[in-house]
């Protein structure tokens, strides 16, 4: 039976695409210990004010005002229309967090007149503290599940390369949000953990492939048969990213303030993900020095027919 040549030659970028993996999560590392992470009013306790004016304001003279009279380190911003304000205040000193949304609402009352307040959430600093542990072994026993599922139904090596795809996976996107210092809340966790589940559907696929091929193809090196693979399902991968992402730009765009983050964690990991299923889990395969016998079936043992 003829075999066509590989269209690309995925494998023959590997070390290039190695190293930039490796710098990306160092980079990554480096950032959140460095510079940590905008955690939202989910995980730092504080309190969450929707209001609306009669009419337009920008959210910096709002700022100014609230700093004014003593509300400092808030993040004020437009949903909905530009009549109404999203206004996140974390703790302040020598204020009470029940109290904290009158308050508020009084100060911009003051200044602009009639102000409605359409929410006003308090979320408290043990709440808050339990969610951030909660959001991290979420991920942990999520990365922890994938190995064993993968384990079981594969092998080691391609346990142990699914895993390391997903870890840079979840420490870019976390690296991106610590850079530009976007906040990370709840929805930003979810996306993450979708992040996990779609980058594992894609890795999934390929693997499935590669053991097709190592057990169905006689001759070729590794490198050749992995190389086939990845060309083999490029296009399945290729389609199933774009009709992702295309739904994520609708939402970035149409979604909201409310659903922002999550649109955009989510757009970030689906298009890394991408990438790690076909550079960093087949790579990690390459280094464990995967091999066609590792993935042989068992042959089962003759049974003596006069045996009882």
């Amino acid at each position: 039976m003829s075999q066509s040549i590989p269209t690309i030659d995925f494998m023959g970028k590997r070390k290039i695409a190695a190293m930039i993996s490796v710098g990306l999560v160092l980079v990554s590392i480096g950032l959140f210990a460095i510079r940590g992470m905008n955690l939202g009013l989910d995980f730092t306790g504080g309190t969450l004010v929707a209001v609306e004016f009669t009419t337009a304001v920008e959210p910096e003279n709002v700022r100014q005002i609230l700093e004014g009279a003593g509300f400092f380190n808030g993040v004020v911003q437009h949903y909905g229309t530009e009549r109404e304000l999203l206004i996140r205040m974390p703790p302040q000193v020598g204020t009470e967090q029940a109290d904290m949304g009158g308050k508020i609402l009084a100060t911009l009352s003051d200044s602009f007149g009639d102000v409605t307040m359409r929410q006003n959430n308090y979320v408290g600093p043990t709440v808050g503290k339990e969610l951030t542990n909660d959001g991290g072994l979420a991920i942990l026993a999520a990365l922890g599940v994938v190995m064993v599922y993968i384990f079981f139904r594969f092998t080691k090596q391609f346990a142990v390369g699914a895993v390391v795809a997903l870890v840079h996976d979840v420490l870019i996107v976390v690296g991106i949000f610590s850079l530009f210092q976007w906040t990370f809340d709840l929805p930003v966790l979810a996306a993450i953990l979708a992040v996990i589940g779609y980058s594992l559907n894609d890795t999934i696929v390929v693997s499935d492939r590669i053991r097709e091929n190592f057990r169905k193809i006689r001759k070729g090196t590794s490198i050749e048969i992995i190389n086939r693979s990845l060309n083999q399902t490029l296009g399945r991968t290729l389609i199933t990213s774009m009709t992702t992402l295309s739904v994520l730009v609708a939402l970035l765009i149409a979604g909201g303030e409310g659903i922002r983050g999550f649109a955009t964690a989510l757009s970030i990991g689906v298009v890394v993900g991408t990438y790690s299923s076909i550079y960093v889990a087949a790579n990690v395969l390459l280094v464990m020095n995967i091999s066609r016998e590792d993935l042989l079936i068992p042959e089962k043992e003759n049974v003596d027919p006069e045996t009882p």
